[in-house]
């Protein structure tokens, strides 16, 4: 398994010196760690400590993504999971863990696990028994599963398919600025393992949702969300709450798959905030 990177091994070791509540940050496809870098420093002037470990073998940044490609290939779900638990396993506190797209799925299967405080899932992938696929998500997806040879490839997007996929919400030149500033190549397998879940009982697409200690969820869905609309949301959240833990779902009105990076990325910050705070505020 690959090991943490010592810049991910400095972060939680900050955070535990700071004796601080940690809230652990995931992010998904087309994306790295650092599109988190508004919300860890927003939950931090919080009072919160933060950690937003990349997927294994992430690069640092996305010029060194976008010169080296092809690291993104073969990455499957549970190996996510599991470098993701490496890293809470390391934490002295139980952290709140906040997940986007790909993220959100994952975040969910780390409070299935047992291994969250509390998890926000933002616009989440769909798991096994989630059965929507609406039309828009199946264009979303059609860059990777457009052609099987993609699953064992790292597949970039076009600017075409970033603005459809992520920024259909936001302006032309926002759109731009994210995609520059943001989008990386992402591993086909995931999209596959997502859009086959229903027929494969053995697949890692699948959540715990009956775990007495999966702790609290909130589901969040942007309102022109492309790629996972609400109907898929919803669908997930039928699935949670039949969980004995609190589970609940919002919509964030004039929103698309960009939420948490565009403009009015505090917004829904706040609303993650708020929800994470009742269950497990700062620690003083």
């Amino acid at each position: 398994m690959t090991s943490l990177t010592a810049h991910e091994l400095q972060d939680i070791e900050r955070a535990n010196a700071s004796g601080l509540q940690p809230i652990v940050f995931v992010h998904g496809l087309w994306l790295l760690a650092s599109s988190w870098e508004n919300w860890g420093s927003f939950f931090e002037e919080q009072g919160y400590t933060t950690i937003a470990p990349g997927w294994p073998d992430d690069p640092e940044t996305v010029e060194e993504a976008k010169k080296d490609p092809e690291v993104f290939a073969h990455k499957h779900i549970n190996q996510v999971v599991e470098y993701y638990i490496d890293a809470i396993s390391q934490l002295r506190l139980k952290p709140a863990v906040i997940g986007h797209s790909f993220g959100g799925l994952i975040a969910q299967k780390l409070a299935g696990e047992g291994v969250s405080a509390v998890t926000v899932a933002i616009d989440p992938a769909p798991f096994r028994g989630v059965l929507p696929l609406p039309l828009s998500a199946l264009k979303s997806s059609s860059a990777v599963l457009g052609n099987p040879l993609n699953y064992t490839r790292a597949v970039p997007l076009t600017f075409e398919q970033f603005r459809y996929s992520f920024a259909n919400v936001v302006d032309e030149a926002e759109a731009h600025e994210l995609y520059e500033k943001y989008s990386v190549a992402g591993s086909g397998v995931p999209i596959f393992q997502a859009a086959t879940a229903n027929f494969n009982p053995w697949t890692e697409a699948s959540v715990n949702t009956t775990n007495p200690d999966r702790g609290p969820l909130l589901i969040l869905s942007g309102e022109y969300d492309h790629t996972v609309p609400w109907a898929m949301s919803h669908a997930s959240f039928k699935q949670q709450e039949k969980n004995k833990s609190i589970t609940e779902i919002q919509e964030i009105p004039d929103r698309g798959h960009s939420l948490t990076i565009d403009h009015g990325w505090k917004e829904v910050a706040e609303v993650a905030l708020a929800f994470v705070g009742k269950y497990v505020p700062v620690t003083q």
